[in-house]
């Protein structure tokens, strides 16, 4: 029966350049070089961030307890007997082992991973022989991490114990997979706007995002207040609908006065948008349904005509919106 001791996770850096020195020298280690012997740091939390701090200046303040706490925990928390998950990327193998030796610092068998576990590996086994669950709490951001939601689980298959797998289409852990990859992608697109294009400079994002919508665009001069864009779809900017669009980098609630601004501004054929980060007030949206011509963008809705027309972007938008297509699972109906 496989042990009861804490269940350790651990990946073998960001393209799996450690794997060889995990599955043939049937250890665990892990790098932060600069640390040199970790054991000479002393032996609590404090001293760990100190010591981060110090070597990595340059770092985030928010940094340096995640990584000081990894390394305190991958010395002193971890025991021998302990069990440790790897995932192996390139076999698409989940390795399971137990931690056998105490901590060392050898440059000589690895100088990119000098900090070591010995580790007597009890099996791999495949991916598909696990929940999704399981396969996203080991595919953790961070290097060294306490597995704990689904440890029973791999326990289970270290005894040969059958794992109910969930069929797909029941596993809400896909759901959650998908969703909190397009959150954090939405959540970036909204902070890259609001620090890359404050102000003006917003004006000329929008104008970039209409023409990859299929308009003509340009800014207006400055002294036109309530619009700061104009679109049309002839070249000449002659024939209606001519659209009218006011842009608000801000990320606060746009108000009704606000829109009613804008809509003052349409005559004949034209029509409106007002574009802002963040939100309209309700009076500002019912004038949005009264007014057939008018239409509001919030900070949610400008994410999704950026993800729609993302493909349009010239280099230098895409530069500054790095963004790169993957699948995710979707659930099943």
């Amino acid at each position: 029966m496989a042990n009861e001791n804490n269940l350790w996770g651990i990946h073998a850096g960001k393209t799996g350049d450690a794997s060889s020195l995990f599955t043939k020298q049937d250890c665990v280690a892990v790098g932060w070089v600069d640390m040199g012997d970790l054991s000479q740091i002393s032996p609590d939390r404090e001293a760990f961030k100190q010591k981060v701090s110090q070597v990595y200046p340059t770092i985030k303040p928010g940094a340096i307890p995640n990584y000081a706490g990894q390394l305190f925990r991958f010395i002193h928390e971890m025991q021998i007997g302990d069990l440790i998950a790897y995932p192996d990327k390139f076999e698409r193998k989940i390795y399971l082992g137990e931690v056998t030796g105490a901590y060392v610092y050898d440059p000589n068998k690895s100088s990119d991973y000098p900090n070591m576990r010995s580790v007597k590996w009890l099996g791999s086994f495949p991916r598909t022989q696990f929940s999704q669950g399981a396969l996203y709490e080991v595919g953790s951001a961070m290097s060294f991490f306490q597995v704990k939601n689904f440890a029973d689980e791999f326990r289970a298959v270290l005894d040969g114990k059958p794992v109910t797998v969930s069929p797909v289409e029941q596993d809400e852990t896909v759901a959650l997979v998908s969703g909190e990859i397009e959150d954090t992608t939405r959540d970036f697109i909204l902070k890259r706007l609001s620090q890359e294009f404050k102000g003006l400079p917003l004006e000329g994002f929008v104008v970039h995002l209409f023409e990859a919508m299929g308009y003509h665009a340009r800014q207006t001069m400055r002294n036109e207040p309530s619009v700061d864009v104009i679109a049309h779809k002839d070249h000449l900017g002659i024939e209606p609908p001519i659209i009218k669009i006011q842009v608000k980098s801000s990320e606060g609630t746009a108000s009704d006065k606000d829109v009613s601004a804008l809509c003052g501004k349409l005559g004949n054929g034209e029509a409106g948008v007002f574009i802002t980060l963040g939100g309209f007030s309700s009076h500002a949206r019912d004038q949005e349904k009264n007014r057939p011509n008018l239409r509001l963008i919030d900070g949610d809705e400008l994410v999704d005509l950026i993800l729609q027309h993302y493909d349009r972007f010239d280099a230098k938008h895409k530069g500054v919106l790095p963004l790169r297509r993957v699948y995710v699972p979707e659930a099943l109906d």
